[in-house]
């Protein structure tokens, strides 16, 4: 995908976001560290371009190859919160499934998975609830999503 698909991608995501989540107080937007991150800022942008629903961006940190110490920028009470925990690619799905750990104390009303990228190659329980492209690939395959700032420039498959 070039810089003008994920553009599109991005919007799309934006505006599914807000539909399914008419009558929500506010979105809890949670990008996962790094890319995820540049992803929540870039679909905030168009929420509160498109909507009147608040929202709030948080970031989460976790070292995806060994997740056991999962970090969020910032503690708040997430009972009765719609939170929207976003990636870049999803593989295996082991870092969405570890980025729940901090809400499991509480009580939200909903969690919501978004990614840019969904591969099909799943060994837990998480099918992502947006996605902006889904790919078969090979375990090989790799999918590099490439940033520039605060700017999703282009995702790649090597």
């Amino acid at each position: 995908m070039n810089a003008e698909t994920v553009e599109k991608k991005l919007q799309r995501l934006a505006l599914e976001l807000v539909e399914n989540n008419l009558g929500a107080e506010s979105l809890i937007l949670v990008g996962i560290e790094e890319n995820g991150v540049v992803l929540a800022k870039n679909i905030r942008q168009r929420i509160q371009k498109n909507s009147r629903i608040p929202t709030e961006l948080l970031t989460l940190r976790l070292n995806k190859k060994k997740p056991e110490a999962v970090t969020l920028s910032r503690e708040m009470d997430f009972t009765g919160k719609v939170i929207v925990l976003i990636d870049d690619v999803t593989n295996s799905g082991q870092t969405l499934l570890y980025a729940l750990k901090p809400f499991l104390d509480y009580h939200p009303a909903r969690i919501q998975t978004l990614v840019l990228v969904e591969r099909t190659h799943t060994l837990f329980p998480i099918t992502p609830d947006y996605r902006g492209i889904s790919l078969a690939t090979t375990l090989q395959d790799h999918i590099y999503v490439e940033v520039d700032g605060d700017k999703v420039t282009g995702a790649y498959l090597a």
